[in-house]
């Protein structure tokens, strides 16, 4: 029996891969061989870029908590020190969200981690 080439399954496949490399530049995004290399290395790519921006996030919610701790006369550090001294267990992005949306609580809780750190 002869070997099928061009049948409906290899097709399909290669018209997922070109379709996945959709406006990639020059021959990565029309050429299957380069398309294929350009998808698997994208998809790689992609994979570990969202496992980067938690960590991003994190960072950006601690410099907005840095910036607004230190207008109340603290350190970052002093700060998150003096919220496990008090037992608060508020995460960064709800500090950095409160921070933002409602300073009167933010200074609230900033004022708490304040006595906690003086006791």
């Amino acid at each position: 029996m002869s070997r099928a080439i061009d049948g409906q399954k290899r097709k399909e496949h290669r018209k997922k891969i070109l379709k996945l490399a959709k406006g990639f530049r020059g021959r990565r995004g029309t050429n299957y061989k380069a398309a294929k290399d350009a998808v698997v290395k994208s998809l790689r790519h992609s994979y570990v870029g969202r496992r980067d921006k938690k960590g991003d996030m994190r960072s950006i919610w601690i410099t907005r908590i840095n910036a607004a701790v230190r207008e109340e006369g603290m350190s970052y550090s002093r700060f998150i020190d003096g919220l496990s001294k008090a037992g608060i267990l508020i995460n960064r992005k709800a500090l950095s969200n409160m921070a933002i949306e409602d300073p009167a609580a933010f200074k609230a809780v900033v004022a708490s981690a304040k006595k906690a750190l003086e006791a």
